[in-house]
């Protein structure tokens, strides 16, 4: 009844909501599976600086990045508080387990400190979610972004558990079935695995009667009021699901740092998750992914660049926030959407030449 009712409410799901997602990975082009299996051998050909500083580091982000887009792409909720869900986890995972300040971190075994930080962090971000979900626009925005910046500040200022203004250092990945998981290769596949994960479960859930309820609430809320369903409470499993992508990235991120500070949480780094979202496009899942490899090449080399053209090497945030301007003027769909109508292009044109060859040849 739920999908039939999500269709009532102007969205149709293509493809089919009970689709299997073994289906949907079945349909991927080439393109797709050249991507998968680069992926998988890139250890082979990148050194480690690339496959940790530049892959890893970018799939890290298009984690939180992704969690952003499930709210916007899918439930139309443009929330600023995914990179301060991430900084929580990540300080938890300092504050419950081992790091360099050992006055406060509690020195717990991984697999304690790790799902409980998530847990708490998931619980932080639907919080800041029931707060929220019952505005819209940019007051939703405004109040996610009051409450990122509160805990900047909380951070900064708090030194009982926080540790102020030096954060946390020292915190190392755990060596866990014989591997040092803190080792390039070992963590280039933990960052790879939970980047699959998250990605798939993104694409099934927006499949299911859940995800397509949100869809429909994201079209129209008071159709789907009328129909049944609790636009609020949808919203709010909304906020805890990508909690719980972010929560997970959050402790990928102070692994590959080796520490956090209040600056992991700052409005600087808030604000760069929304630019990673919208660049590579709210459309698909696949889109915070690519906005966040083109983020950190931007970010690792553009400094190189304006130096080597006699520029001041401290704005490569200008080359950011231009190449953002410019992306999102000619594609609101971000790079996401460029490719996919230039893949339409082709195929459009592909088509009127084999009816032109059909015509031209004298063939049915």
């Amino acid at each position: 009844m739920a999908i039939a009712d999500s269709r009532i409410a102007g969205y149709t799901p293509t493809p089919r909501p009970r689709e299997a997602l073994s289906d949907v990975i079945a349909r991927q082009g080439v393109g797709f599976w050249i991507v998968v299996v680069l992926l998988l051998i890139m250890p082979a050909l990148a050194n480690p600086f690339w496959l940790v500083q530049i892959i890893g580091y970018a799939m890290v982000l298009g984690m939180v990045a992704l969690s952003l887009m499930f709210l916007g792409g899918y439930g139309g909720i443009v929330s600023l508080v995914q990179m301060t869900v991430a900084a929580f986890a990540a300080y938890l995972v300092a504050i419950f387990g081992d790091s360099a300040i050992t006055q406060i971190s509690l020195k717990w075994p991984w697999w304690t400190a790790v799902p409980v930080a998530i847990v708490l962090a998931t619980l932080f971000g639907t919080l800041s979610g029931a707060l929220s979900v019952r505005t819209e626009g940019i007051y939703t925005i405004m109040i996610t972004l009051a409450i990122a910046s509160a805990f900047y500040y909380l951070c900064l200022q708090n030194y009982t558990i926080f540790n102020g203004f030096s954060g946390f250092n020292g915190v190392v990945p755990p060596v866990f079935l014989g591997v040092d998981w803190g080792e390039t290769i070992p963590f280039y596949y933990l960052v790879l695995a939970c980047s699959a994960l998250a990605y798939a479960a993104v694409i099934y859930v927006s499949r299911a009667p859940f995800g397509l309820a949100l869809q429909g609430t994201r079209d129209n809320p008071r159709r789907m009021a009328a129909l049944g369903f609790n636009v609020v409470a949808h919203r709010i499993a909304a906020y805890t699901f990508a909690s719980v992508i972010a929560a997970f990235a959050g402790v990928l991120l102070v692994w590959y740092q080796r520490q956090v500070s209040p600056g992991t949480a700052g409005v600087g780094p808030v604000v760069d998750m929304l630019i990673i979202a919208v660049v590579g496009g709210l459309s698909r899942p696949i889109g915070p992914f690519v906005g966040a490899l083109v983020y950190v090449l931007l970010r690792t080399f553009s400094l190189d660049v304006l130096e080597g053209l006699g520029l001041d090497g401290k704005r490569y945030q200008l080359v950011i926030g231009v190449g953002f301007l410019v992306i999102v003027l000619f594609s609101p769909d971000g790079l996401v959407g460029i490719w996919q109508r230039l893949r339409e292009r082709y195929r459009r044109n592909s088509e009127a030449k084999a009816a032109a060859m059909r015509i031209g040849g004298g063939s049915p």
